[in-house]
């Protein structure tokens, strides 16, 4: 354009020449200096590690999504996170209760190694101190680590009970997390406190707390016991094993006694946790990365929504809990945003295990128990039989979603992925070799959880009890004492048509593939 100006004002072709090209080549460098700024720019942010945030529900079903299908749960922040993620279709935790499978992801081992299953009130640590683990690896990268919400994988040394009136440790600080504000347990069961690192929040000295037993002559508060005292029970009415100490009008498993002004406000718990969880994002710096595992309790029994969800679905206590859980997560998400985070963190959504109804408490939560579904038309295992407690795919199979907008285009997958891989696949994504003795069963799936890979592993192990089957393709063997369960989980997801006399081969392969892996560990 300058060039037809200069032509307008008679300038000759020399004169053009001599005045425009030093220009055009001023041009060219600030234009290439431009691209190469951008270029760094894009390298700088290609290079940065990735936040990562784990947003775990408990007892989350499949079909208690509405991206899997739900109708009578509203679920919009998950729905959009998923919209712009990754969505697995076959996604599944190691085991069908919650204990093993939080095992599994933080340690890339399977539960029934070690013996790993759902823990009393008082149980020590049952993760080693000196093995590697998803926060020590995270560590290892220079990662600030830290988890938020449920625990249950046992706090305190074996052989010795824990004082919780004095520091409580080994915990979450000792396998890699450099902070924590849990639920030590589960909210079904005591103590009824919250525990900040090491310490009980809020705990007077004079009302000391103890768990199990306590000694005579002690001036702790005493609560009701629900088995002898049922009209304490004033929020709803618990089982024998849900009817032991009764805080705030729940019975819990598990006697206490001591800490009336630690104790937690079940109401309130959810809005406890988004609370601390954003205050640690809010803390970080651009500077260096974070790993947080948000552990919420929804939607574990006793489900005691705060009111202002109380009503928000048709399906009782159950469905309003998943409400809250779904406004956690976009609690979560809007903290990322806010801190300029959201682009390059990877965000996993998942849960322990399978659904579960009416589990130890008449929360108004109505089961048609012959069929597993709630009798006001919502089946939270989706198209899948089962559910929590049970080898059936309701039991493991769950909503798994990866979202990071920096690296992982929107779509459906159906890899067959398992959270135990996270181990391994985020020790090559972020360079960290491992020793053939750590995280044995945890294999490299990061293609898959990026979506480059449609297939993903070539097989999983799942487990309930002390059963444990394999998911091989399409192929699932349940092996039995008297009798084995062949389904083709593809065809037949509800796990209807035994295939084993059909198949005898397929069985022989699939029983001595879980034979080498229980005794190899990662095979391939």
């Amino acid at each position: 354009m300058f060039e037809k100006v200069l032509l307008r004002y008679g300038y000759s072709w020399q004169d053009r020449f001599e005045i425009l090209q030093p220009m055009k080549y001023s041009c060219a460098i600030l234009i290439g200096l431009l691209i190469l700024m951008h270029m760094g720019v894009s390298a700088e942010s290609r290079g940065r590690k990735p936040n990562v945030v784990i947003l775990y529900g408990d007892d989350v079903g499949y079909g208690d999504v509405g991206a899997y299908g739900s109708q009578l749960i509203p679920t919009p922040h998950i729905d959009r996170i998923a919209s712009r993620g990754l969505l697995f279709t076959d996604g599944h935790c190691t085991a069908a209760t919650c204990t093993p499978s939080r095992y599994s992801m933080l340690t890339g081992l399977y539960g029934f190694r070690k013996g790993v299953s759902v823990l009393p009130p008082d149980a020590p640590l049952c993760i080693p101190t000196d093995i590697l683990t998803l926060p020590k690896l995270f560590q290892k990268a220079g990662y600030r680590t830290a988890v938020v919400g449920k625990w249950h994988l046992g706090l305190g040394q074996s052989g010795t009970r824990v004082n919780w009136n004095a520091e409580v440790r080994p915990g979450p600080r000792e396998v890699g997390f450099d902070y924590s504000f849990l639920l030590p347990s589960t909210n079904d069961r005591v103590p009824c406190v919250y525990l900040e690192n090491w310490r009980v929040v809020g705990l007077d000295p004079q009302d000391p707390i103890y768990v199990g037993v306590a000694p005579d002559g002690h001036a702790s508060t005493v609560y009701p016991y629900g088995r002898t005292t049922p009209e304490a029970e004033t929020y709803y009415e618990g089982d024998p094993q849900h009817s032991e100490t009764v805080i705030h009008g729940i019975g819990r498993i598990g006697t206490m006694w001591g800490g009336r002004s630690a104790l937690w406000n079940d109401e309130t718990m959810a809005d406890e946790f988004v609370h601390q969880a954003r205050r640690f994002i809010y803390s970080q710096s651009p500077d260096q990365p974070f790993f947080l595992y948000f552990s919420s309790q929804d939607i574990h029994v006793p489900r005691a929504p705060h009111p202002r969800f109380q009503g928000s679905t048709s399906l009782g206590f159950r469905g309003d809990a998943m409400v809250q859980f779904d406004w956690s997560v976009g609690a979560v998400m809007a903290a990322l945003n806010e801190k300029g985070f959201a682009d390059n963190t990877i965000v996993i959504i998942s849960s322990d295990n399978g659904p579960v109804y009416d589990d130890g408490y008449s929360d108004g939560t109505v089961v048609r128990k012959s069929i597993g579904e709630i009798d006001r038309g919502h089946d939270a295992s989706g198209p899948f039989r089962g559910g929590k407690y049970q080898i059936l795919e309701g039991g493991t199979r769950v909503p798994f979603i990866f979202h990071w907008p920096a690296r992982i285009q929107a779509g459906i997958s159906s890899a067959l992925v398992s959270q135990i891989d996270f181990i391994a696949s985020f020790a090559r994504l972020l360079d960290i070799p491992l020793a053939p003795d750590e995280a044995q069963d945890s294999r490299d799936t990061l293609d898959a959880f990026l979506g480059n890979d449609p297939i993903g592993l070539e097989y999983t192990l799942e487990e309930a009890g002390r059963t444990v089957a394999i998911r091989y393709g399409p192929w699932k063997l349940i092996p039995g004492k008297n009798s084995n369960q062949l389904f083709r989980v593809d065809s037949d997801p509800g796990e209807l048509m035994n295939t084993a006399e059909i198949f005898p081969d397929q069985v022989v392969q699939l029983t001595d593939l879980i034979d080498q892996a229980r005794i190899q560990g990662r095979l391939r």
